[in-house]
């Protein structure tokens, strides 16, 4: 069971997972030891992870975010291809970053980040359609990403 502390220090960790044991005690009030055995039992227990970055997009050349929504047909696992098999060759297409199996009207929901329209309208029309059971898609453009 999660603490007060715990929660403090994942909050932390959060906003800036780059931080040593000796800034976040500093931030946090935490003695350092509590703090480095604390992150050290988050870590054995699960909840962290991984420690990643926060990246620009914009600056890396992928400007655009949109979330596909795409109705799949699942009946073409097993005949045409595997489960595994189908997540891999989604996150192989120019731009996916993340999939998510979703309920409600649509089946899959995918991430992703592109260069401009065009990118977009080939990964759309051309790419995602050649995947066997991929239907009806409709997208959602990010206008802001607030954190």
């Amino acid at each position: 069971m999660l603490d007060k502390k715990d929660l403090i220090i994942l909050d932390t960790l959060k906003h800036n997972a780059k931080w040593s044991t000796y800034k976040i005690a500093k931030k946090t009030l935490i003695p350092i030891t509590t703090v480095h055995n604390r992150i050290k039992k988050l870590e054995k227990a699960g909840i962290i992870k991984q420690y990643t970055v926060i990246l620009d997009h914009q600056k890396l050349g992928r400007g655009i975010t949109a979330y596909v929504l795409v109705h799949y047909n699942v009946s073409v696992w097993g005949k045409e291809t595997t489960k595994e098999n189908f997540r891999k060759n989604l996150l192989l297409l120019p731009g996916v970053e993340e999939i998510k199996y979703i309920t409600g009207e649509y089946d899959i929901m995918l991430k992703v980040r592109v260069k401009d329209m065009e990118e977009l309208n080939n990964l759309l029309l051309t790419n995602l359609r050649k995947i066997p059971g991929i239907g009806q898609t409709n997208s959602i453009f990010v206008l802001e990403d607030v954190k």
